[in-house]
């Protein structure tokens, strides 16, 4: 039976803008938002949380990434574009290519379909905040020559975020590029994509990791916001109503350090103060599970 990596991230309390939301037609930078009950919530697309993880592999192994960004060209580029040999995918060959996908969509040379394509293995969710937008703006102006001052302003949001991603490792052509998935979430910076003018910590405050046999990740937003702290009353729930195994569980960070701690230890979660060693412990977890199926 196939194992299932699921993991939900929180992220810091920080000021967050311009996550490349619509704009009104006037010098207003807006948030992408969702509305829930009363209240609307600002939200980061799976797009720029993915354009991030892209980033990271592109300086972690640039020769085995396929889709690169120049900063000074603002472009991607493809290997075989560069080569002038025409846009080229392989799964087999590209870390990106095997977890992202991709599609190339065109016609044959007698106009049948000739579309490339492949479904990206790891997936990746919306972040939500935690905290409703209450509708904050920041104003500006630009000037230095007489008669051309300009007014703009923009939304922002204090907040943290949460968002889940999900993938079957045996699912990619190079298994252990799952752990590379892993190491990613802690190291992701320029989440928003190549638009992107602010500097956010989207790094995990905290991260629940699930390695399991169920399809379904059961995580998703397990986290919310309780006083000035975050709190997961509802991984809590699921685990007492035992519809998540414990032991399938791998919780680090500050929620380590809250009230939270001790009914996940009592419910026998393992709990890391440290987000990095979590995920360290899960990609061994990872490792030992790919030594199972091998051997048997």
């Amino acid at each position: 039976m196939s194992k299932h990596l699921f993991a939900t991230i929180v992220t810091p309390t920080a000021i967050a803008a311009n996550n490349r939301g619509e704009g009104d037609g006037s010098t207003l930078s807006t948030l992408q938002k969702i509305t829930f009950g009363n209240d609307q919530y600002t939200t980061v697309s799976a797009e720029a949380i993915r354009w991030a993880f892209r980033e990271y592999l592109q300086n972690l192994k640039e020769s085995e990434v396929n889709r690169t960004f120049d900063p000074d060209a603002d472009e991607y580029n493809l290997k075989g574009e560069r080569d002038k040999k025409g846009a080229t995918y392989s799964a087999q060959t590209y870390i990106d290519d095997d977890l992202f996908g991709y599609m190339d969509a065109k016609k044959g040379a007698d106009n049948e379909n000739d579309t490339k394509k492949r479904r990206g293995a790891l997936e990746v969710s919306r972040a939500i905040s935690l905290d409703p937008y209450w509708g904050d703006i920041a104003f500006g102006s630009t000037g230095g020559q007489k008669g051309k001052t300009s007014i703009h302003s923009t939304e922002v949001h204090r907040t943290a975020y949460q968002y889940t991603i999900a993938l079957t490792p045996e699912s990619l052509k190079k298994q252990e590029r799952a752990a590379l998935a892993l190491d990613a979430i802690a190291a992701i910076r320029h989440v928003g994509g190549n638009h992107s003018r602010f500097l956010y910590e989207f790094r995990p405050e905290s991260i629940v990791i699930r390695i399991t046999d169920d399809p379904s990740p059961w995580i998703m937003n397990c986290f919310e916001r309780s006083g000035d702290a975050v709190g997961c009353s509802e991984l809590i729930r699921l685990i007492n109503a035992k519809d998540i195994d414990p032991n399938e569980l791998i919780v680090g960070g500050k929620i380590s350090k809250t009230p939270y701690a001790e009914s996940l230890n009592q419910a026998n979660v393992k709990l890391y103060n440290g987000v990095k060693e979590a995920i360290q412990i899960a990609k061994q977890r990872l490792a030992e599970t790919k030594k199972e199926v091998t051997s048997s």
